[in-house]
């Protein structure tokens, strides 16, 4: 698997990553199927079999319910070279998203998945932002707060993770990672993903396969020869479908 440099950043990441979604919530999903969540085993076997695939960077958020405390039992076992983001704004609470992007909220968010991570420092930490995303961008403490934490030398790199063209251009102003959706079904932020180019700023993108509704051979092709794109996330509990999907990126 090909590691890239994310924008600007140091970072360096495979150009498939892991999205961790579905190891640890199968709550309130877009999913055409549904899933049991794997115990704690089968989670530690599949993410080291995803490694030794190549894959060396996975996406986590306190929206995805246990997947950052699962993620951070077995990560630390693996090599220097694994790179974690997670994300603030909104948590899982008895089957509904919940938002805070207060400074309070946003720091408790932090140290808490420091805590789950198991780590000292988190690699990349993105904003997981509400449908109002610009409001969000431009009334809340949330941007502040995490460029305070970065200063104090507890995140290295902050992002965005958001849903509108214009909440992704003010973005841009400062961010230095953007999270994307973007697949052969919805290409509507093609443009952000130039803007991004045009800025240094890493692109990762989410939602590549549209929820399990496109083709990966048709996606993860499509998507890697984009320029400007980093990383591709992808989600499975299918050791099976993860290494076919290593091997579409290989071939792209």
């Amino acid at each position: 698997m090909d590691q890239v440099t994310l924008g600007k950043t140091k970072l360096r990441i495979s150009r498939l990553g892991y999205g961790a979604f579905k190891i640890g919530r199968n709550q309130g999903v877009k999913y055409p199927d549904s899933y049991e969540l794997p115990d704690e085993q089968q989670v530690d076997e599949l993410l080291r079999a995803i490694y030794l695939m190549g894959i060396n960077y996975f996406d986590t958020a306190p929206a995805y319910g246990t997947s950052e405390e699962l993620l951070g039992k077995t990560l630390p076992s693996l090599g220097d070279d694994v790179v974690v983001s997670t994300k603030v704004g909104e948590e899982f609470i008895r089957g509904e998203s919940v938002y805070k992007f207060d400074r309070d909220s946003v720091r408790r968010s932090v140290e808490r998945s420091l805590r789950h991570l198991g780590r000292d420092t988190l690699d990349l930490v993105l904003i997981h932002s509400s449908h109002d995303d610009l409001r969000v961008l431009r009334e809340t403490e949330v941007v502040a707060t995490l460029h305070a934490l970065k200063d104090e030398g507890i995140i290295r790199h902050v992002g965005f993770s958001g849903y509108t063209a214009e909440a992704y251009r003010s973005a841009l102003e400062w961010a230095e990672v953007v999270m994307v959706e973007y697949n052969p079904m919805n290409a509507a932020l093609a443009p952000v993903i130039d803007q991004a180019r045009e800025r240094g700023a890493g692109v990762i993108i989410k939602k590549g396969f549209a929820s399990g509704h496109a083709n990966p051979a048709e996606a993860i092709p499509a998507i890697l020869s984009t320029p400007g794109v980093s990383s591709l996330l992808v989600t499975s509990l299918n050791e099976k479908h993860m290494r076919a999907n290593c091997d579409l990126a290989g071939q792209s």
